[in-house]
């Protein structure tokens, strides 16, 4: 499926035309293209870094990067008050910027203050538009999506007529496409809170998040397209929702012509559409009030349901789209996330629409149909900046360099990658491979509770240098700080500590949804006052900030975070297995890998290749098939201290092969259960060997 679709984005002093073009393309990649009235924004050349200073509001311009970065964390509230004024569409303007205390895990912006995304998504997807069809094609039919204004105003109507209020939790199950995102700003337009769940988790995955939050409906696709491959969605909501008794009516929207089974919850999302009216009044929304949840995991294995809200979150997804990747007006933006992830919300939707951007949406894979895939879409849509993950460019670099120059490259101005930190070989190849050595590069680090980025080589003065797998600069707004084992912060430069973020920014979540306590408990009690990233990072002789991974129990698998514990839940729940540890590995491609220890039953031990068989079922079963562990090590017991506590750096190091420093061991309960694990790693490599 592939096609152009043309959104008019409006500042509240222009109108214009909400139109959607059909255009002969290949495959599948859809652009979402708005045009809106051109802000004043700083401008490139595709070889250096911004060629003009940021001009982020009538007050602020002028100054250079530095000046603004000084008085973004010296008087928040002037530097983000003066912002939102202007850049954000108020229904009622706010009476106070901020309210915040980070001991407590109180975060507040712009209260007082009332907008709606959706309609502000436009300067704002305006209400009078001229309309046109379009066709977008896949495989051998041909079905049409109306504008996408019309489809936000048609499907939130859908959810009122069938009893969906303000404040209420609908879960979005579908391939990324135009139906997604009018399902995402439909919610925001009638006020109701949209968590999108990845779909390629499983049954018990998705109804683990809906029982969570509560949801009422459920909105998915009959089917997906990804890879040349076709997978059930709809098979996978019916075996969800007969636990979650919340579910009113699940809206089946067609992505192929396959047809399905359709029981007493479910309903044909094209079909109720098409009576409602294209016309839906956006509701007002306190500054506040919740936009939308979306699930990360946690070291308890227990998924959390990360909370963002209204004014401050689209502020911030706006503002980092514009000036970490160098936007201008007329810039088509390609992000290749998937919209289940953060990166998909603030960089694929909320944050270029805001902008009034060219959005991509990348529904294939880097290799389908082959390893030319992104530069060939570079090339026919003409791709302005190009955002992807780490563990796509590691397994591109493998393909001969050929399948990138054959294509035309010379509209990309900025190169930047995501999810992970990227590794010097990826960085290069990126870099001098794909961008010809004249894009800027530029690694970001961020996480779903932030909003957006928050460290990255952009925006910096003209000139300013950009070094090589490297993160850099904190945006406006973001005081990092290093802390010490000890809950010290560590001063000076060329140090390592845990990576912590002093002082609230507009982007940042507000909650974990229903457990306020745990979202104090996993941020902000750590390190008092401080926000605790979970990252460790290294601060270089000259300031800068290079991310070196995670600090606790939550491996990042190409891009996507995952508990440890959430892997071992699923796999203790084997009949045959008391207990198990999983730790994360580096991968060549990946990022990580789960590594999982495994203590089996006597009676099992006879019957090892079965029961892991079994548990590389479960896990794809209840996770993902990307959370399947790598390795499954068949171990007598666990290193464990008196106190019962596993002692994983200790599994780490015999995964890695690096024993020949543990440290200290005095405080396991029977330190020859170390000896015991190294032998039995030795036995596994060497049969691994000979496969």
């Amino acid at each position: 499926m592939a096609g152009r679709v043309s959104l008019s984005l409006l500042n509240s002093l222009v109108r214009g035309n909400v139109i959607f073009r059909s255009k002969k393309c290949l495959r599948k990649s859809v652009v979402l293209i708005s045009r809106c009235k051109a802000r004043s924004v700083s401008s490139s050349s595709s070889s250096s870094i911004s060629a003009a200073q940021p001009d982020l509001s009538s007050h602020l311009a002028g100054k250079t990067y530095a000046d603004l970065y000084d008085l973004s964390v010296r008087d928040p509230e002037t530097f983000w008050g003066s912002i939102a004024k202007e850049r954000l569409a108020w229904t009622k303007p706010f009476d106070q910027v901020t309210d915040c205390d980070l001991s407590s895990g109180k975060i507040n912006w712009f209260l007082g203050g009332q907008l709606n995304v959706s309609g502000d998504v436009s300067v704002h997807i305006c209400f009078n538009c001229t309309l046109k069809p379009l066709e977008i094609k896949h495989i051998n039919h041909i079905f049409p999506y109306p504008p996408l204004l019309e489809m936000t105003c048609r499907l939130a109507n859908t959810l009122k007529s069938y009893g969906i209020q303000k404040g209420e939790r609908v879960a979005i199950y579908m391939p990324v496409s135009p139906m997604a995102v009018a399902a995402m700003l439909a919610c925001a337009r009638i006020g109701a809170i949209h968590t999108v769940v990845f779909a390629g988790f499983s049954s018990e995955a998705l109804a683990g998040r809906i029982q969570n939050a509560q949801c009422k409906i459920v909105i998915t696709s009959n089917q997906g397209v990804r890879g040349g491959r076709i997978f059930d969605l709809k098979s996978t909501v019916d075996k969800a929702v007969k636990s979650c008794p919340s579910v009113r009516h699940v809206f089946v929207a067609k992505r192929t012509n396959e047809s399905v089974p359709m029981g007493k919850l479910d309903i044909s999302l094209d079909e109720v559409m098409v009576g409602q009216s294209p016309v839906c009044a956006p509701e007002p929304m306190d500054s506040e009030e919740m936009l939308f949840m979306l699930y990360t995991s946690g070291s308890t294995g227990k998924p959390k349901g990360i909370v963002h809200t209204q004014a401050g979150y689209l502020l911030y997804a706006s503002l980092t789209h514009q000036y970490v990747f160098d936007y201008t007006p007329g810039d088509v933006f390609g992000c290749v996330a998937d919209i289940g992830w953060i990166t998909g919300h603030s960089y694929v939707v909320y944050g270029p629409l805001c902008n009034g951007a060219t959005s991509v949406l990348f529904e294939s894979t880097p290799v389908y149909p082959n390893p030319g895939r992104y530069w060939e879409t570079v090339q026919r849509l003409r791709i302005n900046q190009f955002y992807g993950a780490p563990t796509a460019i590691r397994l591109l670099l493998k393909y001969e360099e050929n399948w990138v120059k054959k294509y035309d490259r010379s509209s990309l101005k900025t190169l930047a990658s995501v999810g992970e930190p990227i590794n010097h070989e990826a960085w290069e190849w990126f870099h001098n491979v794909v961008g010809d050595g004249r894009c800027p590069l530029v690694d970001t680090w961020w996480q779903t509770e932030t909003g957006g980025v928050c460290i990255a080589p952009l925006p910096a003065e003209p000139g300013a240098e950009i070094r090589p797998a490297m993160a850099m600069r904190p945006f406006f707004g973001i005081q990092p700080a290093l802390l010490g084992e000890k809950g010290q912060i560590i001063t000076g430069n060329d140090v390592s500590g845990a990576l912590c973020i002093s002082k609230p920014w507009p982007g940042m979540a507000r909650t974990i949804f229903g457990d306020h306590q745990r979202f104090v408990d996993a941020y902000f009690k750590p390190y008092q006052g401080q926000y605790f990233t979970g990252d460790g990072a290294y601060r270089t002789e000259d300031g800068y900030y290079q991310i070196t991974g995670r600090m606790d129990d939550v491996i990042n698998i190409s891009g996507h975070r995952l508990g440890t514990a959430e892997i071992e839940d699923a796999l203790d729940e084997h009949p045959d297995v008391p207990e198990t540890a999983v730790i994360g590995i580096p991968h060549e491609i990946k990022g990580e890998v789960p590594f999982a220890f495994v203590v089996l039953k006597e009676s099992a031990t006879e019957n090892q290749r079965a029961v892991v068989e079994e548990m590389r079922h479960l896990v794809a079963t209840k996770i993902a098939k990307y959370a399947v562990p790598d390795h499954f090590l068949v171990v007598k017991r666990l290193p464990k201290t008196r106190s019962g506590k596993i002692m994983r750096r200790i599994l780490r190091k015999v995964a890695m092969q690096d024993t020949s420093n543990l440290g200290d061991i005095s405080t396991l309960d029977d330190p020859s259960v170390v000896s015991e694990i190294i032998e039995a790693h030795k036995r596994y490599r060497s049969h691994a060997a000979k496969k």
